[in-house]
C-alpha cells in the first residue's frame, strides 16, 4: 500500500475551525472513496486550548448536520508536524503566517495554503480578509453555522485537489 495523502487543518486553538474543517474533509473523502488513501488531522497555532476537546457549540453544528464528532483533544502544530504533512490548510492570514514562520526557509512553506482559497464562491481577487473563516468562538450559534458553511463551501474543491494529486503520485511513482 502505498502512503498515505496526509493533511492538517490549522487555526488558533484547535477547538473550533480546525476540528470542524477535520470531520467535514474526512467525511467528503469517505464519500468520495478516498478515505484510505487520506489521512486528515488538524491542530492550532497556540497552546492555549491544549489538551481541551472540541468546544461544544462547534461538536453541536457538526451533529446537527450528520457529522460524526470523534472525541479528540487540541494539539499545537509543531514544525515536525508541518514537515509529515503534503497539505496544510490554515484557516486565516494570521494562522498562514504563523505556519510560514514555522516552517522557515524549507520546502515545507509550498505545501501551506488558506483553506478558502478552494472555495468556488471567493474570487481570487477577493480582498485577503475574505479568504479568512471566520472564529466562531465569541459568537453565538450562528457563527458556528457559518463558519460549517465556510467550511464546507471549499471542502469538494480540496477533495479535487487531493484526488489530483494522489493520482499525479501514483503515475510518477514518487512515495510522497
Amino acid at each position: 500500500m502505498s502512503t498515505p495523502y496526509r493533511i492538517m487543518t490549522v487555526c488558533t486553538g484547535n477547538i473550533c475551525r480546525s476540528p470542524m474543517a477535520e470531520v467535514v474533509l474526512r467525511q467528503r473523502f469517505d464519500d468520495a472513496g478516498l478515505g484510505d488513501m487520506v489521512v486528515i488531522d488538524s491542530t492550532g497555532i497556540s497552546d492555549e486550548e491544549h489538551g481541551n476537546p472540541i468546544d461544544r457549540r462547534a461538536a453541536t453544528v457538526l451533529a446537527a448536520h450528520g457529522y460524526e464528532v470523534p472525541n479528540r483533544r487540541a494539539h499545537q502544530v509543531t514544525a515536525a508536524d508541518l514537515r509529515e504533512r503534503d497539505l496544510v490548510l490554515a484557516m486565516t492570514s494570521v494562522h498562514e503566517r504563523s505556519l510560514r514562520r514555522l516552517a522557515g526557509a524549507s520546502d515545507v512553506a509550498r505545501r501551506i495554503r488558506r483553506y478558502r482559497e478552494f472555495d468556488p464562491t471567493v474570487s481570487p481577487q477577493a480582498p485577503d480578509r475574505e479568504l479568512d473563516v471566520a472564529d466562531p468562538w465569541y459568537g453565538d450559534m450562528c457563527g458556528f453555522e457559518e463558519c460549517l458553511a465556510m467550511i464546507e463551501a471549499a471542502a469538494d474543491t480540496i477533495v479535487a485537489h487531493v484526488r489530483d494529486q494522489v493520482a499525479e503520485r501514483a503515475v510518477s511513482g514518487r512515495p510522497d
